[in-house]
């Protein structure tokens, strides 16, 4: 295969030209000026397009097993296939929950037909119920890539720190999802104005700040590699950041719905945009630009929530269940409010969308290179396109994000060398 007339953005080399790439076996072959001499099976020309490493989502929901009336493996490897994706992370809180080996299999099998990287994190707990480790050493050999208890805060912190120590020595990384109960009354809409509004208390930063500030420091104490999941709150970005500077191994994700709305967004889009941790205010979302201009925040992760649409009718609106689905409009919003806006360049969204979710995990993934492995995203920065409700792939619709029209339009996925996606 040749991909010609690209522009190849790489961050890895620091590659932002106009080149052709040649594809054989899976592999990425040539990558330089190239004459298409009628001799390649598929000739792709990405004239005014980028071509740029198959991103790499680090927190999803893919519900399976379980939960498949809201997605399945298929189904939410479909909706990353058309977001650009070639790699995904799964969460551990399925039924059952990804503890035992068995399920780790189950989930790498299924993972195997989908022709993305679909690779499980196991639980930390055992049944997520935060008093027992899993049996890491087991989990690991089978094929997890990391554990998190996502969906859950862990509150034993003796549990905590035997974590991260099991982890170091595995040299795994874990994930937290940072929100103390007992700072909140309503889960998924902060705790401020719009909050007051609902005559609810909500969920205050403070429930996340807290929990960020003890396993950043937990961290730097035992060297295991943590990750700090959907960040929301700016002086969670400012603990990372700190975290950081005393020399802990600490990464931080953010979501695009964190850096795009506002906890105002429930009041248009009601449960829509509801999600755990909550949209905050307009200066959380400032210091969450920050961030991630400033590296404190390392990647932009989906945390891809399906539910269905009766589960998200539920009233009043902070009883209904939290997340939102993200695969599809990732690039699209990551394009509109950060690059076109200045925030970053193309060179440094591909940093934080394929290179640092690949170092996180150690995936020998996320770049571009000659011998290097054929995960390619080919995708128009100009193209502007509309989120409509009949496009979409993933089986839940459960996006604020319907009828926004993004500029960043997937043009092609090819993953191993195969297109898996095509506009």
């Amino acid at each position: 295969m040749l991909i010609k007339n690209g522009r190849v953005v790489d961050a890895k080399s620091n590659t932002d030209e106009i080149l052709d790439v040649v594809i054989d076996g899976g592999k990425i072959k040539t990558i330089g000026k190239v004459e298409d001499d009628g001799s390649y099976e598929q000739v792709i020309d990405a004239d005014g397009c980028v071509v740029a490493p198959g991103l790499i989502d680090v927190h999803v929901h893919f519900r399976d097993p379980g939960l498949t009336y809201k997605e399945d493996i298929q189904t939410g490897s479909a909706a990353a296939k058309k977001g650009g994706y070639t790699t995904v992370v799964t969460m551990a809180n399925t039924k059952p929950p990804v503890d035992n080996v068995e399920t780790v299999k189950y989930i790498i099998e299924e993972g195997k037909k989908t022709g993305i990287n679909v690779l499980p994190a196991a639980c930390v707990s055992v049944g997520m119920k935060g008093q027992e480790l899993t049996d890491m050493d087991a989990l690991k050999a089978a094929g997890a890539v990391g554990f998190t208890d996502d969906g859950i805060p862990l509150m034993n912190e003796k549990l905590v720190y035997e974590a991260m120590k099991k982890a170091k020595e595995l040299n795994v990384p874990l994930s937290f999802h940072e929100e103390d109960p007992a700072f909140i009354s309503e889960n998924g809409i902060n705790a401020g104005a719009v909050a007051k509004e609902l005559g609810i208390t909500g969920s205050p930063a403070l429930a996340e700040d807290s929990l960020v500030a003890r396993d950043c420091m937990i961290a730097l104490h035992t060297g295991a590699s943590v990750n700090i999941q959907h960040i929301s709150s700016a002086t969670s970005v400012k603990a990372v950041k700190l975290a950081k500077e005393l020399g802990a191994n600490v990464t931080a994700e953010v979501t695009p719905h964190h850096f795009t709305l506002d906890e105002t967004a429930v009041l248009e889009h009601g449960a829509m945009a509801k999600m755990n941790p909550p949209l905050r205010t307009a200066k959380d979302r400032e210091g969450i630009i920050e961030g991630i201009k400033d590296g404190s925040i390392d990647m932009i992760a989906t945390d891809h929530a399906p539910h269905s649409m009766e589960e998200k009718a539920v009233l009043p609106v902070w009883k209904a269940p939290s997340g939102i689905i993200g695969l599809e409009t990732a690039l699209g919003l990551a394009v509109t409010e950060l690059v076109k806006k200045g925030h970053l360049t193309t060179m440094q969204l591909v940093e934080k969308m394929c290179v640092n979710p690949a170092k996180l995990y150690h995936f020998d993934k996320g770049y571009l290179a000659e011998g290097g492995d054929a995960d390619i995203v080919i995708f128009n920065e100009d193209e502007e396109w509309t989120v409509t409700d009949d496009e979409i792939a993933s089986r839940s619709h459960n996006t604020p994000f319907i009828g926004r029209t993004l500029f960043g339009r997937v043009k092609y996925t090819i993953c191993g060398g195969n297109i898996v996606y095509k506009d």
